[in-house]
């Protein structure tokens, strides 16, 4: 029989498991900033919510936290846009390996949609995120990390586009690129105000995520196939 020496605890820590632990503790308060940096950019509007904010509203202690975990304010929306894409990211992947080779355009436009309207109901109200979203893609600085974070983080974005093109031969090469802006206005400035809607309790066009997404398809589908005037 082994006997324990008076004071010493019967399991003591494993120091192999602390590196693990710090791991999980600080990947955790990351998350609870991008939480919240989310929510008060959203409700509040980016340039009005400092750092010191975030520190307050997350509640730690440490006002610098921000900018330890982050760096700057670009890289901590580049964070929140990118935590965004990769939760998207299966899902597109795995509605693009149902249809491949298709020649509809309605299924490479479910594609670039659903993965999108699917994580707003699987995250369920309140979300901050599109409304965030809409405030990026008004500023023409940040407009340019959205898309940035955005293909880089969703490599199946730019197969929805290719698959989409090939079904639009005919389009005019100086018309896709405004096409292309029309149809990701729309896609987030709709996201937002259904996220509004929710938050704020208001009436919605649509019941649910699902049925807005099948609207905002229909739509879709008339700007990429609207006749163009010659020039």
């Amino acid at each position: 029989m082994v006997t324990i020496p008076p004071g010493t605890p019967e399991s003591a820590p494993d120091e192999s498991d602390r590196p693990a632990t710090r791991r999980r503790k600080k990947a955790a308060t990351q998350e609870l900033i991008l939480d919240t940096a989310e929510r008060l950019f959203a409700e509040n509007g980016i340039y009005a919510v400092s750092n010191r904010q975030i520190a307050d509203a997350a509640g730690q202690g440490n006002t610098a936290v921000v900018g330890y975990h982050f760096g700057t304010r670009t890289d901590l929306i580049r964070a929140l846009v990118s935590r965004f894409h990769r939760g998207i990211e299966p899902t597109r992947e795995a509605m693009l390996a149902e249809i491949t080779g298709s020649t509809q355009i309605r299924d490479w436009l479910e594609c670039q949609v659903r993965p999108i309207t699917d994580r707003f109901a699987e995250l369920g109200s309140p979300t901050w995120f599109a409304r965030f979203g809409a405030q990026l893609i008004c500023d023409p600085e940040l407009r340019d990390v959205l898309l940035e974070e955005s293909w880089k983080d969703s490599p199946s974005l730019q197969q929805t586009i290719d698959g989409l093109l090939k079904c639009l031969p005919f389009l005019p090469s100086q018309v896709i690129p405004e096409r292309t802006d029309c149809a990701m206005f729309l896609i987030i400035q709709m996201c937002a105000q259904r996220e509004r809607a929710l938050s704020d309790g208001m009436p919605l066009i649509r019941a649910t995520w699902s049925e807005m997404a099948t609207g905002l398809v229909d739509a879709l589908v008339g700007i990429w196939t609207a006749p163009v005037t010659p020039a």
